[in-house]
């Protein structure tokens, strides 16, 4: 009997790149940067990035274990490197942020030692972010999943990647709010058509500087200040933007006196006094700030 290798996973590999603790581990994964990860376990997730299936497990006390299907396991190993990234890279951007000076930053860092900003791909961080509007993390996985499972080509059993922007055009408003995208379908199916239009638009994001990524992104519909940064911090690298939100807009007035501040006023201070690597501290803030909240 032929056994078909896509269904059987490689065994468990030690991934050598990162050597979080375990708040660190889940809110890289879990927090909000990416909607693509599910918690099967206490300790470990999967999920599928881009057309990549993929297993993620912590153990004590600073491991990262992974799997993929076999067919794909070396395509897997480099993808990862660039996702995940690399020690000695995030050691020099922790050393950059001003923790020395900034005791609340200090607190927030020495809770989540080893967060990181996942190395998504801007295509579906853009679709993620779309999708956030008065939304919380785990229905936007939802409205994903759903259209993975429905629009999505399969890539092994059980996952499915989503479906591209081109694909994304061949699909009604209302086959998008069946997958509970609600007034967001609109915007989605308006940027598929402008992304269709402009087919090297994610093309040269990398190499532009973050305010000149974020015109381009705020050219979209649907896409505001918030999305924008949001995909320039997660999808394009830019890690000098600052997303301001809900959270962040109460950590800005809590802990360093910014009352009645608005959010480009608060995004223009983040970068400021964070520095290059604004984006970073940013999600120190909002994973302390949102944790501390019980969310």
């Amino acid at each position: 009997m032929q056994v078909n290798r896509e269904n059987l996973w490689s065994d468990w590999r030690h991934y050598p790149g990162w050597k979080p603790d375990y708040p660190s581990f889940k809110e890289t994964l879990d927090g909000g940067q990416a909607f693509c990860w599910f918690q099967v376990s206490e300790n470990s997730y999967e999920g599928i990035v881009v057309n990549i299936p993929l297993r993620l497990k912590w153990e004590s006390p600073h491991h990262i274990l992974w799997s993929s299907p076999q067919n794909i396991a070396a395509t897997a190993d480099t993808f990862l490197k660039s996702y995940l990234g690399e020690e000695a890279s995030y050691q020099k951007y922790y050393d950059n942020l001003p923790w020395r000076s900034d005791q609340h930053l200090n607190r927030c860092m020495k809770q989540f030692p080893k967060l990181r900003i996942l190395n998504q791909p801007v295509e579906e961080t853009l679709l993620g972010f779309l999708c956030s509007a008065t939304k919380q993390i785990v229905q936007i996985k939802e409205m994903l999943k759903l259209l993975r499972q429905r629009f999505g080509q399969s890539v092994a059993t059980d996952f499915a990647r989503l479906p591209t922007w081109h694909e994304l055009t061949q699909v009604s408003e209302q086959a998008l709010r069946d997958c509970k995208f609600g007034f967001r379908a609109a915007n989605i199916i308006k940027s598929a058509a402008v992304i269709e239009q402009s087919p090297d638009l994610f093309k040269n994001l990398s190499s532009l500087s973050y305010s000149e990524t974020k015109k381009i992104l705020c050219t979209l519909p649907g896409v505001g200040e918030k999305v924008a940064d949001c995909v320039t911090l997660f999808g394009c690298g830019k890690l000098d933007a600052f997303p301001v939100d809900t959270w962040i807009t109460k950590a800005m007035k809590h802990h360093y006196r910014l009352e009645d501040w608005k959010s480009p006023q608060i995004g223009h201070f983040g970068r400021k006094h964070f520095g290059n690597f604004a984006g970073l501290a940013q999600q120190f803030l909002f994973a302390w700030e949102r944790n501390q909240s019980g969310k």
